[in-house]
């Protein structure tokens, strides 16, 4: 398997190193010291139990039209970064290739044979130059949702926290062999996976997590576990839940597990800091759209109403501005 990973980041990183590692042909595209560390050493992934494994990558290059037609395309970079590699997409193309987006929140292309009353709508918050649905060919996607969570602790080295699953389906809900070679290859790699035939629901299970823990981790630097056993930021999470579930309801999804079960599992993870409490440690781009705006547009789609996730959006919306403005990330240290 050929396989193009777009952004080696925690989770492209530890896609990528996974799956070179299972001896599928990786090309990973990024750019800086990363880029540099990955070219020189390939890409080094220390696993939760403390072993380390050295990752052979073909291709590491910040160029994604130097890696040529791949039977996988991973993009990996965050979402709000996808319209900057869009157009280099087609470059990658060939007659039976599957495209892996694996970002956090609701993905741009989730209309795209949806088979309800919006079925081909576009989300303005998620790609409002239509760029992503010009240049990245939906049919070719299969949908994944990401559990595993993982951290770049240094130039291409890439820390396994906790976590092994991506479950994975076609857009419609159909069986293929497609789907089935990718189930393969996740599995072949060493992670657990499952064909689904509503990744849909799936992705809003991710999502309850992704738009309350993230943004209040942000605001507040707190990790999983903080946020879950102090009691006030635990009930906010559960009214954005409850808010965005009235939502997700009204667009066919089923939730296969409780709000209460959703926040314990997240709890369980302990004291591990959201990606979007790393971003804002780092002094990166947040998440704002694909996490808490889509969520918000999908709600004036069916007529909800979502305080609290309206208000959580403000702030950390503005906070992203800030950062942006002032070029700095901020983070808690000891003097």
């Amino acid at each position: 398997m050929k396989v193009c990973v777009i952004g080696a980041g925690a989770i492209g990183g530890l896609l990528g190193a996974r799956m070179a590692l299972a001896g599928d042909e990786v090309s990973v595209i990024d750019q800086g010291l990363h880029l540099k560390a990955i070219q020189e050493s390939g890409i080094k992934l220390i696993w939760q139990d403390g072993t380390e494994h050295i990752a052979p990558i073909a291709l590491a290059s910040s160029n994604i039209n130097d890696a040529g037609p791949q039977d996988l395309i991973v993009l990996a970079v965050k979402a709000h970064f996808l319209e900057q590699i869009a157009p280099e997409v087609p470059s990658l193309i060939g007659p039976d290739t599957m495209i892996m987006p694996v970002q956090n929140g609701i993905p741009w292309w989730y209309f795209h044979n949806h088979g309800g009353e919006f079925d081909g709508n576009n989300l303005f918050t998620l790609d409002p130059t239509k760029k992503l649905s010009k240049y990245i060919d939906s049919d070719r996607i299969i949908g994944s949702v990401v559990y595993p969570a993982a951290t770049v602790s240094a130039p291409g080295v890439i820390h396994h926290v906790e976590g092994d699953r991506f479950p994975i389906g076609e857009l419609d809900g159909s069986s293929s062999d497609r789907v089935q070679t990718l189930y393969d290859t996740l599995v072949n790699a060493g992670f657990r996976s499952r064909i689904l035939d509503d990744i849909r629901s799936e992705i809003w299970l991710k999502a309850w997590g992704n738009l309350s823990f993230n943004p209040i981790s942000a605001l507040t630097h707190a990790t999983m576990i903080d946020i879950c056993q102090f009691s006030e930021t635990r009930k906010l999470a559960e009214t954005m839940m409850q808010e965005s579930q009235v939502i997700a309801e009204k667009l066919g999804i089923t939730f296969r597990h409780t709000i209460e079960k959703r926040i314990s599992g997240a709890e369980s993870v302990g004291a591990h800091k959201t990606s979007m409490l790393q971003d804002v440690e780092g002094g990166r781009s947040l998440e704002v759209e694909a996490l808490i705006g889509a969520i918000l547009e999908l709600g004036k789609l069916t007529n909800s109403s979502a305080p609290a996730i309206q208000s959580i959006y403000a702030c950390i919306k503005l906070l992203n501005k800030t950062m942006l403005m002032e070029g700095a990330g901020i983070k808690i240290s000891a003097n």
